[in-house]
Formats: C-alpha cells, sequence, structure tokens
C-alpha cells in the first residue's frame, strides 16, 4: 500500500517535470538557440579544447585527459545539484536539456585546470589553487553573471572559492599519480 502510494507520487512529479522541461526547450528554441549568447556557448564550448589540444605537451596529453574527464564529472554535478536545488539559474544553455552550463563545466574549468597543471609545474599546487579559485570565483562567476549567462539565487561568489580551490587540488594529485598507463 504505502509503495503504490509514493510510486503515483513519483510517477506524478516525473510527469510534471517532463512537461516543465517540453515548456522549457520550446522556450529555449523559440528565444536562446542561434543567438549570439547561445553561439559564444558553442564557441567556449569548443574552441578551448582545440586550443588546448594544440598547445599542450603530446607526452602528458593521455594523463590529463584523464584528469580533465575527472574534473568535468566533479564540476558538473556539483553544476547539477547547484541548480537543481535553487542556487543558481542558467538563461542561455548550449543545450536545453541539461540543468547546467556545458561550457563552464566541460570546456572551461577542466581546460583552464590543465593549462595550469602544465604550465610551470614546480610551482606549487597551493598557490595556482588559490590564483585558480580566485580568478574562477571572482572573475568569471561575475563576468559570466554580468552577460547574464546566469543568476545566483541564494549564492555568493565566496562559497564558490574553497570548491574551486578542492577541485584544483584533486585534480593536480590526480594528473601526477604514477600509474597512469600510455596503451588500453
Amino acid at each position: 500500500m504505502l509503495q503504490s502510494v509514493y510510486t503515483e507520487k513519483v510517477k506524478a512529479i516525473s510527469e510534471s517535470i517532463t512537461k516543465s522541461q517540453d515548456i522549457k526547450t520550446s522556450i529555449w528554441l523559440e528565444n536562446v538557440l542561434f543567438t549570439p549568447h547561445w553561439w559564444l556557448g558553442l564557441s567556449l564550448a569548443i574552441i578551448p579544447w582545440v586550443l588546448w589540444a594544440f598547445l599542450s605537451k603530446k607526452d602528458s596529453r593521455h594523463r590529463l585527459l584523464y584528469t580533465g574527464f575527472l574534473i568535468l564529472i566533479i564540476s558538473s554535478f556539483l553544476d547539477f545539484l547547484g541548480a537543481q536545488y535553487g542556487l543558481w539559474i542558467y538563461y542561455y544553455e548550449v543545450m536545453p536539456w541539461l540543468p547546467a552550463y556545458i561550457p563552464w563545466d566541460c570546456t572551461l574549468i577542466p581546460v583552464i585546470i590543465l593549462g595550469i597543471i602544465e604550465y610551470k609545474p614546480e610551482v606549487s599546487p597551493l598557490l595556482k589553487g588559490i590564483i585558480f579559485s580566485t580568478v574562477a570565483s571572482f572573475g568569471g562567476g561575475p563576468l559570466f553573471e554580468f552577460f547574464r549567462f546566469y543568476e545566483m539565487l541564494n549564492w555568493e561568489h565566496i562559497y564558490s572559492f574553497p570548491i574551486y580551490f578542492v577541485i584544483y587540488l584533486i585534480a593536480n594529485w590526480h594528473s601526477r599519480r604514477d600509474d597512469f598507463s600510455p596503451y588500453w
């Protein structure tokens, strides 16, 4: 009996989410797709990876791509949580089906971190993490907010600082592991 009440409630919620997503997709198709914000987002999702492919050291690429994928998973998961819990909202998604901003989570954060890891490897990871966290939290976030890519609802830029710092330290640790093999 209890199980059927639960499943019916979950089913009703799922139907409501589906209807909301259909409305959002329709609005996105009419108001976002092919706008300058959309083209910029698409460019930010592709161009940094292309630049990284040309500028990164070829002998480090395999190891760093694993690290980039880890960063992508962590940042996307945290961004999904924040968007789902109403901490912030995105207005010009590249794809309307995901609750996070793909260029930020899947390109800018990973590529910037990989570039920082690769550039001057002798510099302290703590210093690099502080620099990255500062620029991402108090530079990138406000810049994306200024251009209306997103709006913070129940969040402050300072809250992002320790999160970016930990993400950088995890990425740095992961990139320096000895057990990466160049072959499958």
